[in-house]
């Protein structure tokens, strides 16, 4: 199948099996997202939203973070994964987001990376998500699934996977893109054994296609 077709199909089923895709990390603000997807590296989604009502009821906004102490942000979130390093992120984040840019969390892709515990992936989540930029995060599940589907071609960084499904995939379509791959990644193509059986994207898969025969019989086990 050509590459414009297998884009086209995937599409086409996410669009008709799955209109609405979003975040599964609880927030309210575009504040309260950032120190959300921030704690969520390498990290489950459920364990974040665990830990965030009360790290959003003792620091409402950024000011009040910033006001605070790396170990008292430590004592809120050390049930995380990496809780030394993320609360060093978050009040420096916290900091500068109030020195320089008022307390608004930016909308630019660029802006948003200076703040300390954001990188490239980070920043696509929150102009995506809160203003609806044309941009697509890509992690582990962004990535893996969309060279198993075939939607990209020997991308060996993330970058390299950014670049190919923006280019590939209409702009409008980017924010919810990043929601379809992810929740595809996490519910049915899995990292060690993928629902091959289950999903309905078996005409338009790559590694269904090469592996067919031998996903069949693991899936019938």
């Amino acid at each position: 199948m050509q590459l414009a077709a297998r884009y086209r199909n995937v599409i086409s089923w996410f669009q008709t099996n799955m209109p609405i895709a979003k975040t599964e990390l609880h927030y309210r603000n575009a504040y309260e997202l950032l120190v959300a997807v921030i704690l969520s590296a390498q990290c489950t989604d459920k364990r974040v939203n665990m830990i965030t009502p009360a790290v959003f009821n003792r620091f409402p906004n950024a000011k009040s973070m910033s006001e605070s102490s790396v170990d008292e942000i430590f004592a809120l979130i050390k049930s995380c994964s990496y809780p030394n390093n993320k609360a060093k992120h978050l009040s420096g984040m916290a900091k500068m987001l109030t020195e320089k840019f008022g307390g608004i969390v930016p909308d630019n892709v660029e802006q948003l990376q200076q703040l300390p515990g954001v990188g490239r992936k980070t920043a696509n989540v929150i102009a995506s998500v809160v203003y609806n930029k044309p941009a697509l995060a890509v992690d582990t599940h962004v990535f893996r699934v969309s060279a198993r589907i075939g939607l990209t071609i020997n991308a060996k960084r993330p970058i390299d996977t950014e670049r190919q499904l923006v280019k590939n995939i209409p702009p409008d379509l980017l924010p919810i893109a990043h929601h379809w791959l992810i929740l595809h990644g996490r519910y049915v193509c899995m990292a060690r054994k993928p629902k091959c059986a289950k999903c309905g994207l078996h005409d338009f898969c790559l590694y269904y296609e090469q592996n067919q025969n031998s996903t069949t019989e693991e899936n019938e086990k």
